[in-house]
């Protein structure tokens, strides 16, 4: 028998690549090693979508160099999974087997979870979702499809607690946008090593009192940036691509230092 699984994991685990001649399959045996994903998901929000890459020795990748010279990497077998709630609460999870089995012996790489808003339309009609608010895991060296810069190397278990603003933005170069994005210490999506977790528990606070606005040039040319508006009625258009983190933490602290 196979491992218990959440929901909807098990038609995936059985579909093939297709276009090749292995059986790329995965096939956890009984007696594989959990890794449990859980999130604990804010009101305003939702878990997003849990993106699971497995990756094989055995049934390489075949890519060739700038001089044409055949490179065997890796192969690798991604699959989507959707947390499952736990009863009535505000906990979101999903088990994931650590040895995919199959004729590839597909072992378990990295994944990429969050959470996004909920009604990006509570922000205004024409709002829709942005960035932020994701976290990437690595299980091993090699790096994931969406990655950047150097990882957050844990030893065991991983617990994250993250401080989240609700930021709306404003673009008008291009067609105009408004888009709804988290905004946290360390950009869209942050990325850790954790070789020996089997448990990883994802907990974002959003304070969504404190809203930061920012609206970008309707013209393009030189001097021309972004105005942020942060929630204490300050501005910024220095050129800087986002919020100010570490304003914002600021910002809320002297408030609740106020109250």
């Amino acid at each position: 028998m196979m491992p218990a699984l959440p929901a909807g994991l098990l038609v995936l685990l059985v579909v093939s690549l297709s276009g090749c001649g292995q059986d790329l399959s995965l096939d956890p045996p009984p007696d594989s090693e959990q890794m449990t994903v859980t999130v604990k998901v804010p009101k305003e929000l939702k878990a997003r979508t849990l993106e699971v890459m497995y990756r094989s020795p055995i049934c390489k990748r075949i890519t060739h160099g700038s001089s044409g010279q055949r490179i065997e990497l890796e192969g690798y077998h991604g699959i989507d999974v959707q947390l499952q709630r736990e009863g009535q609460s505000d906990l979101y999870s999903a088990k994931l087997p650590m040895d995919g089995g199959g004729a590839c012996q597909w072992h378990l790489s990295n994944i990429l979870f969050g959470v996004i808003y909920g009604d990006p339309t509570s922000f205004g009609e024409s709002v829709t979702w942005g960035t932020g608010g994701g976290i990437v895991v690595m299980f091993d060296r090699n790096r994931p499809l969406l990655s950047s810069g150097l990882p957050i190397k844990i030893d065991g278990d991983l617990t994250i607690k993250k401080d989240y603003y609700p930021s709306v933005r404003e673009s008008f170069l291009g067609g105009y946008r408004k888009r709804v994005s988290l905004t946290g210490l360390g950009g869209a999506y942050v990325m850790y090593q954790a070789f020996q977790a089997r448990k990883i528990y994802f907990e974002p606070v959003l304070h969504s009192d404190f809203v930061v606005y920012s609206a970008g040039p309707k013209i393009k040319k030189d001097g021309n940036h972004t105005t942020i508006s942060y929630p204490d009625g300050s501005f910024e258009a220095d050129g800087r691509s986002g919020p100010n983190f570490n304003k914002l933490q600021a910002i809320r602290l002297a408030a609740e230092i106020e109250k």
